[in-house]
């Protein structure tokens, strides 16, 4: 069986490193906001060539926070791509705003650009694209736009680590960059941690007391703000892994290489090769209108696959009086017929040709 994922052997190889690290946090006795946070930080900062970085809780956290900073008036809008994981969704209404849809481009499953302008209101305030997959959304666009109409720009980028656009890696582009390091990204810690990264530093001093209830100077509190520290422990994990970041990716491009040579004359729609822009391959998505029955041909022939995502966020319960009235065909589409294959640090090139040859053989059908 060609598992989907398996954190076990993901991690494997960093587990002496990590048993290491652990260690030496136990020993040092300081197990909130001490130095490993301190010390990621500069370095994943670094890594995207922002300036700074502020490690809290989880994706979600980051998200939301961020939105939280600007003290937009309550019930502002921010535009998000209707294909959207739920929480970038969740992001906008625990910040007392309005997530405003806006449909993704069908070849790229990013915002599509060409239809954000016509969404924007008197209330938009800010633009949310989601770096899907692992590839960056239309930046210098969104840039454009969002300067014309004197929007904010939070970028979510759980999916995303390491990917760029000539060159300009993600982190760098908008007023907030939000990451997740849950345990699947391809920057993956041991359990829920998250980070945002920006260049202004007024909003860098903000953010970093908002993680810690609003006090940049203990029992001193300038801000509303929450309880979302990234641990000590996942920053010491996340320090070793970063160093090997640029490896993970290249093996996933090597592994998604295959996937492009094997599976090109099977009628499946692969994801698209835009120009400039790195796909750092956290999901390798095909679509299929047959995509129900394909994932359980895969599965009878020992292939286990995954769906992201199976409905769409204007059809989800929990969004009923939220999101109401928005017509979403295209996000619709990509979630009835999107297929993700395995595509792990921990997959050999031998894995994704054996997951090709059962694709192949379901196109033959």
């Amino acid at each position: 069986m060609i598992e989907y994922e398996n954190l076990g052997k993901l991690n494997k190889s960093f587990f002496d490193g990590y048993k290491k690290s652990f260690e030496q946090v136990l020993d040092s006795g300081w197990y909130i906001l001490g130095n490993q946070v301190a010390e990621f930080e500069k370095e994943f900062a670094s890594f995207c060539g922002a300036k700074y970085c502020i490690g809290v809780a989880n994706g979600l956290d980051a998200l939301t926070i961020s939105l939280k900073a600007f003290d937009f008036p309550a019930g502002s809008e921010v535009l998000v791509p209707s294909n959207t994981y739920i929480a970038t969704i969740l992001a906008i209404v625990n910040a007392n705003l309005k997530p405003v849809l806006v449909e993704p481009e069908l070849e790229t499953y990013n915002i599509d650009v060409s239809k954000i302008e016509k969404a924007i209101t008197s209330k938009t305030k800010a633009i949310m694209p989601v770096h899907l997959y692992g590839r960056m959304a239309n930046m210098p666009a969104v840039i454009e736009i969002a300067k014309k109409y004197n929007l904010k720009i939070v970028e979510d980028a759980a999916q995303a680590h390491n990917a760029s656009i000539n060159g300009k890696k993600v982190g760098s582009w908008g007023d907030f960059t939000a990451f997740s390091f849950y345990p699947t990204k391809n920057l993956g810690a041991l359990g829920d941690a998250g980070a945002i990264t920006t260049n202004n530093e007024e909003l860098y001093n903000k953010v970093k007391a908002m993680r810690n209830y609003g006090s940049n100077i203990k029992y001193h509190n300038e801000y509303i703000g929450m309880n979302s520290r990234l641990s000590e422990v996942q920053a010491s994990f996340l320090r070793i892994k970063l160093k090997k970041l640029e490896e993970i990716t290249q093996h996933k491009e090597k592994l998604a290489d295959i996937y492009y040579s094997m599976l090109k004359d099977t009628g499946f729609i692969l994801p698209a090769k835009i120009e400039g822009y790195r796909h750092v391959y956290h999901i390798f998505n095909i679509r299929s209108e047959k995509r129900d029955e394909l994932k359980s041909f895969l599965l009878e022939n020992g292939v286990k696959t995954e769906i992201h995502y199976p409905i769409a966020p204007n059809k989800q319960i929990a969004m009923k009086g939220i999101l109401d009235g928005f017509e979403t065909p295209i996000a619709e589409e990509i979630h009835n017929t999107t297929l993700s294959l395995p595509i792990s640090y921990f997959h050999t090139e031998q894995d994704i040709k054996q997951v090709c040859e059962v694709l192949r053989k379901f196109s033959t059908k």
